[in-house]
């Protein structure tokens, strides 16, 4: 039984970790928004 809790724990440990990463990207990462653009070719544009 004690392996299972310590298994459970360092599931829970390691759980935490990933959402606490997870969190801290959302907080401090800011992306930054820039225009972006396509060719499209003309033939594709007409084609029916």
């Amino acid at each position: 039984m004690p392996t299972l809790i310590r298994f459970l724990v360092f599931i829970g440990v390691l759980a935490a970790i990933i959402y606490g990463s997870m969190y801290a990207l959302t907080i401090f990462v800011e992306p930054e928004p820039r225009e972006m653009s396509q060719r499209i070719p003309s033939r594709d544009l007409f084609n029916n």
